[in-house]
């Protein structure tokens, strides 16, 4: 960080997606396993996603979140469990 006038910059991009990387491999492997999760993000192509996979949307800089949910509603994982591992759950309203 640097300061001009007393007022504090930020030279990373800030980033407002809750889902760290780091949390969708661990909701990846929590869910699917080690070796299925990864065969799931390399070889499962996701309509919603241009006919991407996990891997190439992640490497296009698309949200982790967003790749987490479109994995999620491909393969069907049950609404209570796609707040993934490591992930809080949505507030109950």
């Amino acid at each position: 960080m640097h300061t001009r006038s007393g007022v504090f910059l930020c030279l990373r991009p800030v980033t407002l997606d809750p889902v760290k990387l780091s949390e969708f491999w661990t909701a990846m492997t929590t869910e699917f396993g080690g070796a299925y999760g990864r065969v799931l993000a390399s070889d499962l192509v996701l309509r919603e996603l241009g006919g991407r996979t996990a891997n190439e949307a992640l490497a296009a800089g698309e949200s982790p979140r967003v790749v987490w949910l479109a994995i999620c509603r491909e393969t069907d994982v049950p609404v209570e469990r796609r707040h993934g591992a490591g992930v809080p759950p949505p507030p109950r309203s």
